[in-house]
């Protein structure tokens, strides 16, 4: 890409940030004896071939600039960890309203410890372990369930055999008062 003139790259500065041709024209310094020919000088740099590709870049880069990265993102979450930013809360008083700056509260803290974490697993043994658990909790999960469906009839049956000795515990009671 040829580099432009100082007047191009203001001119196409000052497009990106009024989107209007004509004022950045003359913005950028160019002199023109009517609006005519400002607009027709106006578009005939807005189709530049340099001028074009400098616009798309800086929209590119601005567009970019205004995504939070990944880096970014997680620097954030771990300054709420930190407690370093703060919040400002209206209060009551006495006097009406006032506004104070207080840190995040520790659960809003341990939340964003536990954001960074999962992007970080770093503690394979820890890892190891909750999979493992998890492993056990779904085959102990299962066999309960076929026990369930194989002893469906003998349970009500041992159901049945604690609830008569319950109530006759509760007779014998009753008899004795």
């Amino acid at each position: 890409m040829k580099k432009l003139t100082k007047n191009q790259q203001e001119f196409a500065d000052n497009y990106i940030k009024n989107g209007n041709a004509s004022e950045a024209y003359r913005e950028a310094g160019y002199k023109a004896k009517s609006a005519a020919v400002i607009r027709a000088n106006a578009s005939r740099l807005l189709t530049n071939a340099n001028v074009k590709k400098y616009i798309e870049e800086r929209m590119k880069q601005i567009a970019s600039d205004k995504i939070m990265g990944v880096t970014e993102a997680v620097q954030l979450l771990s300054s709420i960890a930190r407690g370093e930013v703060t919040e400002t809360k209206v209060i009551g008083t006495q006097y009406g309203a006032d506004t104070v700056d207080v840190p995040p509260d520790l659960k809003t803290r341990i939340s964003a410890i536990k954001e960074i974490l999962k992007r970080h697993p770093n503690d394979d043994a820890m890892l190891k372990v909750q999979l493992r658990k998890i492993n056990a909790e779904t085959k102990i999960a299962e066999i309960k369930a076929k026990d369930m469906v194989k002893s469906d009839d003998s349970q009500m049956k041992a159901i049945g055999g604690l609830l008569d000795k319950i109530e006759t515990e509760v007779q014998k009671d009753d008899t004795t008062k």
